[in-house]
């Protein structure tokens, strides 16, 4: 049997690379395998951090009697649902649409041809052995009604039109909105509807740009104090098990924390105090510390299990906290923890339920309780960096950064950049991921392009660097020429990609800003600094499904809500011009980016903008000044100057913090 995952770049086939089953991945060698054949395919999607995944993989992928039923009558294919979103979002659709449900991993039955007949989630080893064999038995004795199923699918799933598009959303839809989030708010522990409860990073974004203070501030607060963020090491769980934040199910995904991180600093900006400041600089932290790679991307996630067992690493029992810490802290470490027994088998998810009264003893009991816990057997690490991720933590470590005066964040966000923009760019062309340093074969989908230029655009506002503002650019007009539907709206694939049997369009968020919604968020914002009215009419148009799920399904569309706030608002936008090492350049500079202003561009130039940005980039193109909005401004006198502008309009410049902190004011 061929080992044909050894070579793979996904840490997850890797994974599998040694089971007795013959796999094979995602390609036409295995289509063409299967029609030589005459069998069915079977489709095996997961990622590497997923618990279900692994508990599937020991009972089933391991065991030789299972593998021998899945070689004998089926070509098996293992994908990682990181690397292709494309194929995991076809045949996730024919999963919900046959069982009304979905996960990973996520089990495929299909026709040579790729068109679904039975699809499932996990299964206990039992159960799947069964399956097998009854699929086997009805492609063999009834192939037409199997042929017949994938055909039905196949049309029930392309028929499917794509939500109307409505007007760009006003100030009544974003309001609606927030009634419609209120209905499923959940007033007692934060976040909305019951378990389990996942980080509603989107929704919250939109909450704080709307001036929405109750629901915001109780989510951020009790997700912040309960089991779901790590209180030793920093960084959020994927979800919580239950209602109440208390245990988490372990995995951490870098997407979660890149959102996270950028919601928690914009909480502190809007009156969050200390507990987001804390939060943010410590999820910012456990970033550089446990998911940058070596050649300063980052990571994916880190794995539920450590030694085969779910959330080991982090649990604590009573003798275990004074065993490290000694009887009196021990005690007290469990009461400040709430270790009460809140897991499995008397362990407890540590928790932060309310501040410690003495600061420097819950420093020092923190400080050895992760270094104890440093000595145990860490979790596995997906190190594959994906391109849309990456942009989502440039974003959230430059602003962090700048807004905390971390100036390590900012440069750990522009080694990012720089890591994508030497090897994941073919060609013009965005490739998904990379890993050890060397890109894969996948291409981009639209979240690659429109998070890495959102991620680049961010960048640029807090360094001055205009070449990253240039590759955003040039990201986003493939964007608009590959994926655009025709009708305001965005395919999840290029038009030259591979062809599945459905175009994936999804325009809802999940766990990630939809890739719609977050290209219109990358169009405003680069239209609002170059003046483009192309990318400001497409954001503008990509935004049109806002009004139509705002009236009863607000929580799959808070980025978009988010967006459309910022589109309200003009977005405002700041130019700031000075010499780079004056130091009243960087304090406008960053009064501007401290500002609570939903969408805000800021652009930073030398004040001669003939001659270099801030960074030493040469600004004019063509005879043009790139930024547009950095044209016509100058310094005053001597003076670094700041200039409050919407729609290139702006009002006279001002010299001082407390002025340009008034003008931001005014609104």
């Amino acid at each position: 049997m061929m080992n044909r995952l050894k070579d793979a770049t996904s840490p997850y086939l890797l994974q599998h690379a040694d089971n007795p089953v013959d796999w094979h991945p995602w390609g036409e060698e295995a289509f063409a395998e299967a029609r030589r054949r005459d069998v069915p395919l079977l489709i095996s999607v997961g990622y590497s951090a997923c618990h279900w995944c692994h508990v599937m993989a020991h009972e089933s992928f391991e065991d030789a009697g299972t593998a021998r039923l899945m070689n004998e009558h089926f070509v098996n294919i293992k994908v990682d649902r990181e690397e292709r979103p494309d194929v995991d979002a076809v045949y996730m659709g024919a999963t919900q649409a046959m069982t009304h449900q979905g996960g990973w991993p996520m089990t495929v039955f299909a026709t040579p041809e790729g068109h679904p007949f039975y699809c499932g989630t996990y299964f206990p080893r039992p159960h799947f052995q069964r399956l097998l064999t009854e699929v086997h038995n009805v492609w063999t004795g009834d192939r037409d009604s199997v042929l017949k199923q994938g055909a039905k699918v196949v049309e029930a799933l392309n028929s499917q039109t794509t939500l109307p598009s409505g007007a760009v959303p006003g100030e009544e839809t974003l309001e609606l909105a927030v009634r419609n989030l209120r209905e499923s708010y959940d007033p007692v522990n934060g976040g909305f509807g019951g378990a389990p409860k996942f980080p509603p990073s989107m929704v919250l974004e939109f909450l704080l740009r709307s001036g929405e203070r109750e629901m915001s501030g109780k989510t951020l607060g009790s997700m912040a104090r309960g089991g779901m963020y790590d209180q030793l090491g920093g960084g959020f769980a994927r979800y919580s098990v239950d209602a109440e934040w208390v245990v988490p199910h372990f995995e951490k995904m870098l997407y979660d924390n890149a959102l996270l991180l950028r919601v928690y600093t914009h909480w502190w900006k809007t009156g969050g105090g200390d507990l987001a400041r804390r939060v943010a600089l410590e999820t910012a932290d456990w970033l550089l510390r446990e998911m940058r790679t070596t050649e300063g991307g980052f990571a994916s996630a880190l794995d539920a299990d450590s030694e085969g067992v779910e959330g080991k690493f982090y649990v604590w029992t009573p003798e275990e906290l004074r065993e490290v810490l000694g009887e009196d802290d021990g005690r007290w470490a469990g009461g400040l923890f709430d270790v009460t027994g809140t897991f499995e088998h008397g362990t407890s998810v540590l928790q932060l339920p309310r501040d410690p009264e003495d600061p420097e003893r819950y420093a020092s009991v923190r400080e050895r309780l992760l270094a104890a816990r440093g000595r145990r057997v860490r979790p596995g690490r997906d190190d594959k960096v994906v391109a849309s991720w990456n942009g989502l933590v440039i974003a959230a470590l430059a602003e962090t950064g700048v807004v905390f005066e971390r100036p390590d964040l900012v440069a750990a966000a522009s080694a990012a950049a720089e890591l994508l923009a030497g090897i994941h760019m073919a060609d013009g062309r965005l490739l998904r991921t990379s890993r050890d340093g060397h890109a894969g074969t996948n291409a981009g989908v639209l979240e690659d392009y429109a998070n890495l230029a959102e991620g680049l655009i961010a960048l640029y506002g807090v360094t001055g660097e205009a070449r990253w503002l240039r590759l955003a650019g040039s990201l986003l007009e493939v964007l608009l020429d590959r994926f655009a539907d025709g009708a305001g709206g965005f395919y999840d694939t290029a038009d030259d990609a591979e062809r599945l049997f459905q175009r994936p369009q999804d325009p809802t968020d999940n766990a990630t800003p939809s890739g719609q919604f977050a290209a219109a968020g990358a169009l405003l914002s680069y239209g609002a600094l170059t003046g483009s009215a192309r990318h400001r009419e497409a954001a503008y148009a990509a935004l049109g499904t806002v009004s139509v799920l705002s009236r009863g399904h607000a929580r799959f569309a808070g980025w978009g809500l988010a967006v459309a706030r910022a589109a309200l608002n003009g977005p405002v936008e700041v130019a700031v011009v000075g010499p780079p090492d004056d130091p009243r350049t960087a304090a406008l500079h960053r009064e501007a980016l401290l500002a609570d202003v939903p969408g805000l561009v800021v652009a930073l130039g030398a004040g001669d903008s003939a001659a270099r940005g801030a960074a030493g980039d040469p600004l004019v193109h063509g005879g043009e000044v790139f930024p547009a909005l950095l044209e016509g401004r100058g310094t005053v006198g001597d003076a670094p100057a700041a200039y409050v502008c919407r729609g290139f309009t702006c009002r006279m410049p001002v010299t001082t913090v407390d002025a340009l902190k008034a003008e931001l004011a005014a609104g």
